[in-house]
């Protein structure tokens, strides 16, 4: 883990750190006093740093927890947010680390247009989950002086970000207690993907799982798919609103103002 630069954000305390494993570059912060919950972000570049973010808009992430951490009286998270491989050169690179390997490796076909850039082959979101879990969050957390294993650890992304989060509690619930997916994207393999990625959750008990989308762009044709996953997940046991929580936001769209918006609802959902 090699630092390359402290910045500050509006609304926050201390700084926000850019650091690298090998070509991976992550960014963290941390509050002033010691935490048991540890948020991990898909999609890096859109956390916390407008200067790298999509059109400049950030999740405000952290001061989303700041805020839902202060209404309970708790301290906030420690966030960690991981960046894609996407560049220039490698326009591919998002969806070789997001898209869930196993079922695409497993029949499961790429969406149109996508396999132009990237074949099932080349996907490699198991190697980014265990970069994730095996490698950057033990870094970080060590050294803050924290036992990872004692923290209460959620995951959270939008659109394929999405995906890969139910993908990646399916693939290590002994690691995530909850999976964050806003706007999650079940137009890249439709009815297939869904039966594929819940049928591997783990069983309802000691997990939660966030599902949300909007009405508007993208996320319009999200809801015949979100149903059909909130009916499998009734018929596996979960509990909506107590351990699975299903929710369309009316007006809202596939954007990275939309989902700040509304962060503070599965914000508050998980650390509940």
């Amino acid at each position: 883990m090699k630092l390359k630069e402290r910045y500050q954000v509006s609304g926050l305390t201390g700084h926000v750190q850019r650091v690298a494993f090998a070509e991976r570059i992550v960014d963290f912060w941390a509050p002033g006093h010691p935490t048991s919950h540890l948020l991990i972000a898909h999609d890096g570049q859109n956390i916390f740093d407008h200067r790298s973010a999509t059109h400049h808009r950030t999740w405000k992430m952290a001061q989303s927890a700041v805020n839902v951490s202060a209404e309970l009286g708790i301290t906030p998270p420690v966030i960690i947010a991981v960046f894609h491989s996407r560049t220039s050169e490698n326009p591919g690179g998002r969806v070789i680390d997001l898209a869930p390997q196993d079922p695409y490796q497993n029949g499961l076909q790429l969406p149109a247009g996508v396999e132009s850039t990237v074949t099932t082959a080349e996907l490699q979101g198991n190697r980014y989950l265990e970069q994730v879990t095996e490698e950057i969050a033990p870094a970080i957390t060590s050294a803050l002086e924290l036992n990872l294993a004692e923290l209460n650890k959620a995951i959270v992304g939008s659109s394929l970000g999405g995906l890969a989060s139910l993908y990646a509690i399916g693939k290590r619930p002994d690691f995530f207690t909850t999976a964050l997916a806003l706007s999650t994207h079940w137009s890249a393999g439709e009815y297939p993907l869904v039966d594929a990625l819940l049928d591997q959750l783990p069983p309802p008990g000691a997990h939660k799982i966030w599902m949300s989308h909007g009405t508007r762009g993208i996320d319009a044709k999200y809801g015949p798919f979100q149903r059909y996953a909130d009916q499998k997940m009734a018929e596996a046991g979960w509990q909506l609103n107590r351990n699975y929580k299903s929710q369309v936001y009316k007006k809202s769209g596939h954007n990275e103002r939309s989902w700040a918006r509304y962060l503070d609802q599965p914000m508050r959902f998980w650390l509940t």
